[in-house]
């Protein structure tokens, strides 16, 4: 039966995990590494999840620990209220994770690859849906094809379909982007949405910030092996309390009027004939509106051409928050 269909213990995250950490031994000439410290996240049903940080910050140990890859050293984790270690049979027939690394035999088809991956899986030839998942990645016309012919793009979506033979409700994309094109990124994307429109939980981590952006709803940061940053998209943007506002005004500015000074705008441009001036003015949206700003230029008799508004992006928290120092 497929992971999706079981009676699952009835919770509504799919993945959860609490004081997860992982200390990996002095090994060689390598020390010992702290690689996850007392992770607590819950990732809920249905969700497009972000994971991001810097490249060691323990993302794909946290993945490898709950797909069974890697032995956690304390804390607890569950897969669709499966633990992992308790329920392991249950937890890894709950997820399906796709590796960055292309590792696709060559010498086998799409279809007999599928085929493959689900026999691997246990599930029986009645239930096995290769052709449908063909379709959902978009290699129905490459079924029997070698898989040596397909381009990058391609062998990115049949890993996809890899992760997806045994119908696991939880799918885990990690890098899954990383060295593809951008035509063949959009598309690889467009069946990622499909999927979790069709209910798949996605868990994305991926170094391309505004991909994350654009599709996730949920969003985690993780740095040093601790969670810095868990929460909803459009909150999470909203912690960084600020703003720019770029102004090109019809008159020639040398001095700051008086009533601007507070705002401490900075003047970029004064044409060549000694009009317009564009000066931007950062503020902190908790303190100052644009209103107030647009109002102030007004009041010191100023004509607005054009103005336009910075905001805040997922590039300016990702970088305030791990930039800090691990403590």
């Amino acid at each position: 039966m497929a992971a999706a269909e079981q009676q699952d213990p009835a919770t509504d995250h799919a993945i959860e995990v609490a004081g997860l950490t992982k200390r990996y031994a002095k090994s060689g000439g390598s020390e010992a590494k702290l690689a996850l410290d007392g992770v607590d996240l819950a990732i809920p049903r249905g969700s497009l999840f972000g994971l991001l940080g810097p490249n060691g910050a323990g993302k794909s140990t946290l993945i490898n620990i709950l797909a069974g890859l890697v032995r956690k050293t304390s804390g607890s984790a569950k897969v669709w209220g499966y633990d992992i270690e308790a329920d392991q049979r249950m937890a890894k027939a709950a997820i399906g994770v796709v590796p960055q690394e292309l590792n696709i035999d060559p010498f086998f088809s799409p279809g007999e690859l599928l085929e493959v991956q689900a026999g691997l899986y246990g599930v029986p030839k009645a239930e096995r849906q290769t052709d449908r998942i063909l379709k959902l990645i978009g290699l129905e016309d490459k079924r029997n094809s070698y898989a040596r012919s397909l381009s990058g793009g391609m062998r990115r979506r049949l890993l996809i379909g890899k992760a997806m033979v045994h119908d696991p409700p939880v799918l885990v994309l990690d890098e899954p982007t990383a060295g593809v094109d951008i035509e063949l990124r959009q598309q690889l994307w467009e069946n990622v949405v499909e999927l979790n429109k069709r209910g798949t939980t996605i868990l994305l981590t991926t170094h391309y910030l505004e991909e994350a952006e654009e599709l996730c709803d949920r969003i985690a940061i993780i740095n040093h092996g601790k969670l810095v940053a868990h929460d909803r998209k459009r909150a999470l943007l909203g912690r960084l309390d600020a703003k720019m506002v770029r102004v090109t005004v019809k008159e020639a500015i040398t001095d700051i009027p008086d009533v601007l000074k507070p705002f401490e705008p900075t003047i970029l441009d004064v044409s060549e004939n000694g009009a317009p001036t564009e000066m931007t003015i950062s503020y902190r949206p908790s303190v100052t509106t644009a209103g107030d700003i647009i109002g102030a230029i007004n009041s010191a008799g100023l004509t607005i051409l054009d103005l336009s508004t910075e905001e805040t992006d997922l590039e300016d928290i990702f970088l305030q928050l791990t930039s800090q120092r691990k403590e």
